[in-house]
């Protein structure tokens, strides 16, 4: 499914900008059946969600003002692959590589809240509007980014309580956030595409090659740091996953609407080196699992 997306993006790019305004209604689809899966007595943030959050910040300052001497456009595009949230299907993932499904979902929770409340501010300040002032820029983002990250959690809740069956269902059918994802990443790979070939610019090659290296760097770290924070509390496999599989929808969105554009090949070109670190990760697991 993943290649047919990117792939078919790709050769569609052309007709994108008709599908464009969908990919904030998938992003919020997804995290709703996402939420719905958590039960609320399973919801206990402790010292291992801290410690992977207060990580994942530092890494995404530390990538940002390391690249930013070099070009601010590197700099944005490989923040915001360290800064979102956990991708919807992590703890699908994680599941399926024997680590807590819980523990993953949860973490996407505390993630989406901290990038919901955070975000606008970071965004305002480092994104591409030079015609707003600070504040303008603020709260424009703020108008889209917070009901698109908590709005799913409300929702969840809301089903939990006023229309159990339709929440229960919902949390029994996890595979409908896999199949809007891949529709997500059909329109934002293409949306992307389509924005490279109109504003093509030789010049802008080394950027272009920095924003690849630079989230093929980032993606190794954060997997590295997150098995390295995971491995603390015995769970490293949750750990890397919490880290390094990252909602590469949401990066190329933000990226596409409040950075430089071109920033978004970054988290475009991060959907290809998580999923080729997860591929690997899967071999690796069931083949040890073979051999016992």
């Amino acid at each position: 499914m993943l290649p047919i997306s990117m792939m078919g993006g790709i050769v569609f790019y052309k007709w994108m900008h008709l599908l464009a305004f969908l990919s904030p209604y998938l992003i919020f689809l997804m995290l709703t059946i996402t939420y719905c899966r958590i039960e609320l007595r399973d919801f206990k943030i402790g010292k291992y969600h801290m410690s992977l959050i207060l990580t994942q910040l530092a890494l995404s300052a530390i990538f940002y003002f390391t690249l930013l001497p070099l070009s601010t456009t590197v700099a944005a595009g490989v923040f915001i692959c360290v800064f979102v949230p956990t991708a919807t299907a992590a703890p699908v993932i994680t599941g399926m590589l024997g680590g807590s499904v819980t523990r993953v979902a949860t973490y996407s929770l505390l993630c989406n809240v901290v990038v919901a409340t955070g975000g606008p501010l970071i965004l305002a300040a480092i994104g591409s509007h030079p015609e707003l002032t600070f504040s303008e820029s603020f709260f424009k983002i703020c108008s889209s980014v917070l009901p698109l990250l908590l709005l799913p959690i409300l929702t969840a809740v809301v089903l939990r309580y006023v229309y159990r069956p339709a929440h229960d269902y919902i949390a029994h059918n996890q595979s409908f956030s896999f199949y809007m994802w891949a529709v997500a990443l059909f329109i934002v790979v293409g949306t992307s595409v389509s924005f490279i070939i109109r504003t093509f610019d030789i010049n802008n090659m080394p950027e272009i090659i920095g924003l690849l290296l630079g989230s093929m760097v980032a993606c190794v770290v954060q997997f590295a740091a997150g098995r390295k924070v995971g491995g603390i509390f015995n769970d490293k496999v949750t750990g890397g996953q919490c880290l390094g599989q990252k909602n590469t929808v949401l990066a190329i969105w933000l990226a596409l609407t409040y950075l430089d554009p071109i920033a978004s090949i970054a988290p475009a070109a991060y959907v290809a080196w998580h999923n080729i670190a997860n591929s690997y990760q899967l071999i690796h697991y069931h083949h040890h699992k073979c051999q016992k």
